[in-house]
């Protein structure tokens, strides 16, 4: 399982979202209900912890030179033209952003490892794409904002601290080793927070709200762990 890979509970070969985004393919419940089950067993877990700052591989992760296609078999097809991103909850000025929008803002390069809670990890990923502390410095959260949960086209949702969305290493990527992240990455524009495992990295972004309660998403609900720092395998719950 990465990022939303993993996803709703749709039947149907096709279906759309509330944005009339066509969503191909169907949801395998019995794959949900499998990566259930390893939430329960604990599998994968080595009971290590490492620290960020001498160890770069977290424990029981695996290094891999491509990126894996992890997911249940339905994919949003979010075209350029019906691109929308919103930025709301408890912020002084909520955004509503348009791809052209989004391309217009700051643009940063980065490079960052990430880590997959299905044990493998990629270093030296190269990445461009909106600093979320851009987003946060134009949206400005009220004082009481305390969380974050991301939203994307196919109904998953995850959810983090606001500090831990605040960071420097943190953006909205839309370009990936110079090309566009392809749809089965969540393109066009998807969450990248490398401190955490894959699968807070929201593909197929729609919508980040602040909140002032913690609000588990998809997988945190099913026994997925709600803060997922590799370095001390928080995998599960």
């Amino acid at each position: 399982m990465t990022d939303n890979d993993d996803m709703t509970t749709e039947s149907d070969d096709m279906t759309t979202d509330s944005d009339d985004i066509a969503i191909d393919g169907a949801i395998k419940p019995k794959l949900i209900e499998a990566k259930q089950t390893w939430a329960r067993d604990g599998r994968l877990l080595t009971g290590a912890t490492a620290d960020p700052a001498r160890d770069r591989l977290p424990p029981g992760q695996r290094l891999v030179r491509d990126w894996p296609v992890l997911d249940l078999g339905a994919e949003p097809n979010v075209t350029p033209e019906r691109f929308r991103l919103d930025f709301d909850g408890m912020v002084e000025n909520p955004l509503h952003l348009t791809l052209d929008d989004f391309m217009a803002l700051p643009q940063t390069d980065s490079v960052s490892d990430m880590h997959c809670v299905t044990q493998w990890s990629r270093y030296d990923n190269h990445w461009r794409g909106v600093a979320a502390r851009t987003l946060l410095e134009l949206a400005r959260p009220k004082p009481e904002a305390r969380h974050a949960v991301f939203h994307s086209h196919d109904g998953y949702t995850t959810n983090v601290r606001l500090d831990q969305f605040d960071q420097p290493d943190v953006f909205l990527v839309h370009l990936w080793e110079g090309k566009p992240i392809t749809r089965q990455h969540g393109g066009p524009v998807r969450m990248l927070i490398p401190r955490l495992y894959l699968w807070k990295s929201a593909k197929w972004l729609r919508r980040i709200e602040l909140t002032g309660r913690d609000r588990p998403g998809f997988w945190e609900v099913r026994g997925y762990h709600n803060n997922a720092d590799p370095w001390r395998e928080e995998r599960y719950g």
